[in-house]
């Protein structure tokens, strides 16, 4: 069999994941007898969606098959996907459907000067990413926080390599560090939806892939984020812990980069703790720079 499609080839992996998510007493049906799968089996979600079991298998196995919109409709139905999660599976049908992926835009990922100026005079911590989590721009802010970018080669700067870099385990004990990594793998997630063979996708998912047993697990959930939100909890030995919430703002482009922006409650100790890291920064920069 030739190499399939690559957006029916993610579809299907998609598929796959969905279904071994779900349980037959979740979609009312008797486990009955012994079962070699955890999830549902192809024929039971091929029945549960109103289609035969060797249609419903072609998909999960990438090969040519265009299901409509009313089969994907029924499929986000059996599967109980949630809007995200719908709309990541038709993304995908539809691409799937044309002979060959659209062109897409592969040019240098760009910050806007005025994107650079807004970065500067926000006064929390901020970054902007590429849509594989490259880490394209950030404030001094977000340099206090999370430490010197430029301490890293260019091509390691990306939230996913940081976070699963075997070198910062320290970030690991905290509580929210497995949530986290699932919202960054979500994200690249909606990205790979937009172009599978993207070479900076396929190198960051093939190299975590061939060395983090952890990332392996995560990215097997296909899970996708389009657009996300969260409380993270800094341990900053000089402050002490920091716990901020953070949004993303979808940049203009289309796909094109987000802000990332950390926020603490107004008047809270964990302002003034940000605040009072944000100052030892800027006392440290200075003396830094009387020195050149």
């Amino acid at each position: 069999m030739s190499n399939p499609h690559p957006y029916a080839r993610e579809l299907g992996d998609f598929l796959r994941a969905r279904r071994g998510r779900l349980r037959p007493h979740d979609v009312g049906l008797e486990p009955g007898g012994r079962r070699r799968v955890t999830g549902l089996r192809r024929e039971e979600l091929a029945l549960l969606a109103g289609l035969s079991t060797d249609y419903y298998q072609r998909m999960e196995q990438g090969r040519e098959v265009r299901p409509s919109d009313d089969v994907l409709d029924a499929l986000a139905g059996a599967l109980d996907l949630d809007d995200e999660e719908r709309r990541h599976l038709f993304t995908l049908a539809h691409a799937a459907r044309r002979p060959m992926p659209d062109r897409v835009n592969r040019a240098p990922e760009r910050v806007p000067t005025s994107t650079r100026r807004l970065l500067r005079v926000v006064d929390t911590p901020a970054v902007v990413l590429g849509r594989h989590l490259d880490l394209l721009d950030w404030n001094p802010m977000a340099q206090a926080l999370l430490g010197d970018p430029h301490a890293y080669p260019p091509d390691r700067l990306n939230m996913l390599l940081l976070m699963f870099d075997d070198a910062l385990t320290g970030e690991r004990s905290c509580p929210d560090w497995e949530r986290q990594a699932l919202d960054y793998i979500g994200m690249m997630r909606a990205a790979v939806a937009t172009d599978p063979t993207h070479p900076r996708a396929t190198a960051i998912v093939g190299e975590l892939s061939i060395r983090s047993a952890e990332f392996r697990r995560l990215w097997a959930r296909h899970d996708v984020r389009e657009s996300v939100s969260g409380t993270k909890t800094f341990r900053v030995p000089e402050v002490g812990d920091i716990t901020l919430d953070w949004d993303t703002y979808p940049l203009p482009g289309n796909p094109g980069p987000v802000m990332l922006v950390f926020t603490a409650e107004p008047d809270s100790t964990d302002a003034d703790r940000l605040q009072l890291l944000a100052s030892l920064h800027a006392t440290r920069s200075a003396l830094t720079d009387e020195h050149f």
